[in-house]
């Protein structure tokens, strides 16, 4: 299964460095980035159970022009897709790759960016009542869309924030500058905001999380139970995101890089990133 990856990643040969000063080296240069990553695409397409899912046309060629004319340039990489379909899970998993492989990164939590909503849970008596009232916590307009745009804008130039946290446990209470947050080479930003309002064109590289509802179900629950939720009150909550999910977040696939399996299988998952940095470091 892993075959192509790990001849790949296991090759000692470098390759001679073109000269980024010259057109000719830098069209080399694209050119061999493009055929590796059409390459590992056509082989993911051929596997069981894929993880590329979907790629944008455009897409390699956005990325490896970004990457040729800009190469010290911080990346962005937003994560985004429905409640509970895989995506803090895979997000570990590429920061986990990516340390691995002795690179800077940092993550920010585009989920503690929701508005301090404390006066409203007050004014209704609890969170549950709000959200039965008909206030939709999911929706764009729920974000502090602009903060979370300014925040990643001072990050891609190299500056650390301080970002708020938005507290999971029913009082709606958002603490402003609340996390540090340090510019690192490679920035990701995971939740569903990621792709909401004009945030998503910060990013270099924007992936839709794609999981079945039957799957997001079954994992919803299981969340539930580890925080000793009850079974009625999750099956509420989860309808409620469900829809919510259809009405707003589900609409950001279409302006999704890729599209990943939120089923991957992880080590699979980790090659391919391995095999991402070879290709892009494989010069002498």
């Amino acid at each position: 299964m892993f075959s192509l990856i790990e001849r790949e990643n296991n090759l000692t040969d470098k390759i001679l460095k073109p000269d980024f000063s010259q057109k000719a080296g830098r069209e080399l240069l694209a050119f061999y980035l493009q055929s590796k990553f059409k390459q590992i695409i056509s082989y993911d397409k051929k596997c069981e159970h894929p993880i590329l899912l979907e790629v944008s046309t455009d897409f390699i060629s956005k990325f490896t022009k970004r990457l040729i004319t800009n190469p010290d340039k911080r990346i962005l990489i937003g994560i985004t897709g429905e409640s509970a379909c895989g995506k803090t899970t895979i997000c570990n998993e590429l920061k986990k790759t990516i340390i691995k492989l002795d690179l800077p990164i940092t993550v920010i939590t585009g989920d503690y960016y929701f508005n301090d909503i404390s006066d409203l849970v007050k004014e209704h008596g609890n969170f549950d009542n709000l959200v039965s009232s008909g206030y939709e916590i999911d929706a764009p307009s729920s974000f502090q869309l602009d903060l979370l745009k300014s925040d990643l804008e001072k990050l891609s130039k190299g500056e650390n924030i301080r970002s708020p946290k938005y507290l999971q446990n029913g009082t709606g209470v958002c603490v402003p500058n609340a996390v540090p947050v340090e510019s690192r080479k490679i920035i990701i930003v995971e939740g569903m905001a990621t792709m909401f309002g004009d945030v998503k064109d910060l990013l270099d590289i924007k992936i839709f999380i794609k999981a079945s509802d039957e799957n997001r179900k079954k994992r919803f629950l299981e969340r539930a139970g580890e925080r000793n939720q009850s079974l009625e009150n999750a099956l509420k909550y989860w309808e409620y995101v469900r829809v919510s999910g259809d009405k707003y977040v589900k609409p950001c696939k279409k302006e999704a890089d890729m599209v990943i399996s939120g089923s991957a299988d992880l080590e699979y998952f980790s090659q391919i990133i391995e095999y991402i940095y070879t290709i892009t470091n494989n010069f002498q």
